[in-house]
């Protein structure tokens, strides 16, 4: 999760990037809404998901 928002901090409003987890990052949803920021998750066919996250303004 770290990662993840580090990665969003250096990013530009309106990029967007996917991750991959093995389960559903619920602590991680939580603090994408806080920060206003976008999120859609697509459940895998090998039962990961797939986390595609767009930075809005701030």
């Amino acid at each position: 999760m770290m990662r993840t928002l580090k990665t969003l901090d250096k990013m530009e409003n309106g990029a967007s990037f996917s991750i991959i987890n093995d389960r559903r990052p619920l602590f991680l949803y939580e603090e994408l809404d806080d920060r206003g920021y976008q999120h859609n998750t697509e459940e895998q066919e090998d039962g990961s998901f797939k986390i595609t996250i767009t930075k809005s303004g701030e």
